[in-house]
């Protein structure tokens, strides 16, 4: 007879980077609730981390708060060291990071603009493989990316978030290619309009009423997104019920690509 149980995790710690944010709490959560240590990284936001702790301890996983700067390669390599002597293995690696961007058209986008988001968030995320890929290539594991699904339908004045989120998109793909013989699957999530983090300090003053009605009208279920749908989908990618995925962008979008 074969045996359905599934393990979904191996012994070690999911790396949530990004975790105080509105959806990277809720990811570090549900990682935590799915049976596995969980490392949560913060650059400022500590009491956004704080509360991510507090939710996943709460699921009875043991937790590390760690504080880093993405645009820093030498504190992610610090706290990854840390991590592996402790745990011994990282076996997931989810980039949920996300940055107070400013609504522009590309007219409007000045180079230096340009130059801190590339910094930040695309050259941040190649810092994050080059300090975890070694390790991930002795033991295996996964990378899990929260990208955009303004990749396939173009959001007017959403440059500065979906022209480096189609570069790690890209990235991500590589990394599947090269390194699945070596245990490592790597997909991306793209998300649409999600109703936490930065969208909550966006919604009222950004956006009219009228913007809100054209939006969930565009989306096939008429509604934003929460946050707990996309962290179901990270962990689903991260685990081993998801064994034979990579190199895969799967939307999570309520339908607004199609």
């Amino acid at each position: 007879m074969i045996s359905t149980k599934t393990v979904d995790f191996p012994e070690g710690i999911a790396l949530v980077i990004g975790g105080s944010g509105g959806t990277g709490q809720v990811i570090a959560q549900r990682f935590a609730a799915a049976g596995t240590a969980v490392a949560i990284t913060y650059r400022n936001n500590r009491e956004g981390a704080q509360a991510a702790a507090e939710a996943a301890k709460a699921e009875g996983a043991a937790v590390d708060l760690v504080q880093l700067d993405v645009a820093e390669p030498a504190s992610i390599q610090a706290a990854v060291k840390q991590l592996i002597e402790q745990y011994g293995h990282i076996h997931s690696v989810i980039v949920a990071t996300g940055y107070d961007i400013k609504m522009r058209m590309i007219h409007e986008v000045t180079p230096e603009e340009w130059r801190d988001v590339i910094n930040n968030d695309v050259n941040g995320f190649f810092n994050i493989i080059h300090a975890t890929l070694p390790h991930l290539r002795e033991k295996g594991g996964s990378y899990v990316h929260i990208g955009s699904a303004g990749v396939v339908r173009w959001p007017e004045r959403d440059v500065l978030s979906v022209a480096p989120k189609g570069a790690i998109q890209q990235l991500m793909k590589g990394i599947a290619r090269e390194e699945g013989g070596n245990g490592i699957r790597a997909n991306s999530i793209a998300i649409g309009v999600i109703d936490a983090g930065i969208f909550h300090r966006l919604k009222d003053t950004a956006f009219d009423a009228e913007w809100h009605k054209s939006v969930q009208a565009g989306i096939a279920l008429h509604r934003y997104g929460q946050p707990e749908e996309v962290a179901d989908t990270a962990v689903f990618l991260a685990s081993a019920r998801a064994g034979y995925v990579t190199g895969q962008t799967i939307s999570c979008d309520g339908g607004w690509n199609l």
